[in-house]
């Protein structure tokens, strides 16, 4: 019942639906066990697509600037998105992977959770500029790279530790810019953005937890293994700027950092 209920919850595409089934769900969570032999579905599309234009990253509007409501709504858009695509990737952290112990469900489900929220927060704020989601095109880069990752280990790689340690990077980026405009309604975001990067470091850190929880139960060294899955899904990838402080609560070590950056970084 449980991976039943959770992929109904994430092929959901209503969001006030979807979220009210997977509150239920999380009322109920002491009622479920997390054993099956059922092969989790791949699923072919992500939730959002029967109400957003999906188009290559190349195509999605620029977030340049924050005088024009348009220009605000740009990137308000882009987050929401990225918070919306957030949830369902939870709710699949819990549905693909089985037979876990009960502590890996709850640290997902916990996420998602969070996840809700923050697209709350965000989606309001976009709606005040008189866009709603789905008024800009969006690319589904997070949902390609959920369908590569199939087992454990490449998805807490990818997923939380490159693609959420990344938004570690962006937000605190967004909200440096934000902090140059005198416009009232930046500090709102600003406000909501380091509600979001203070809540997003315990996410990247579930990853961490149960990169090197998998690591260690197939006797992996977890610095050499994940720069191995990162070689394997990225061409060029070293990073710049690295929100240094943020990643280290989130459990990388310095000589992760060092490697990423390909710099010297003051840990």
């Amino acid at each position: 019942m449980f991976y039943q209920e959770l992929e109904k919850i994430i092929e959901t595409s209503d969001y006030d639906k979807k979220f009210e089934l997977f509150y239920k769900l999380y009322e109920n969570i002491d009622s479920y066990n997390f054993t099956s032999n059922e092969k989790p579905k791949i699923f072919e599309k992500p939730s959002y697509a029967d109400f957003c234009e999906i188009v290559h990253p190349a195509r999605v509007p620029r977030r340049r600037g924050f005088e024009t409501d348009e220009k605000k709504a740009v990137l308000l858009h882009a987050i929401v998105h990225i918070e919306y695509s957030a949830i369902d990737l939870a709710l699949d952290a819990c549905y693909r992977f089985r037979n876990l112990p009960k502590e890996y469900y709850l640290d997902w489900l916990e996420v998602a959770e969070d996840e809700i929220r923050h697209f709350k927060m965000m989606n309001s704020l976009l709606e005040k500029t008189g866009y709603k989601y789905g008024d800009f095109p969006v690319h589904n880069s997070l949902f390609e790279a959920s369908q590569k990752t199939q087992d454990l280990l490449s998805r807490m790689a990818i997923i939380p530790r490159w693609y959420e340690a990344n938004g570690l990077d962006a937000n605190e980026k967004i909200i440096k810019r934000l902090q140059k405009t005198n416009d009232p309604f930046a500090k709102e975001v600003i406000d909501a953005l380091n509600v979001i990067l203070k809540e997003e470091i315990p996410h990247v850190s579930k990853g961490d937890k149960w990169f090197k929880w998998e690591c260690e139960r197939k006797n992996l060294d977890p610095l050499k293994t994940y720069f191995e899955i990162i070689d394997s899904f990225f061409k060029d990838w070293k990073k710049k700027d690295l929100n240094v402080a943020a990643r280290l609560k989130a459990g990388f070590t310095c000589d992760e950092l060092k490697i990423l950056s390909n710099k010297e970084v003051n840990c």
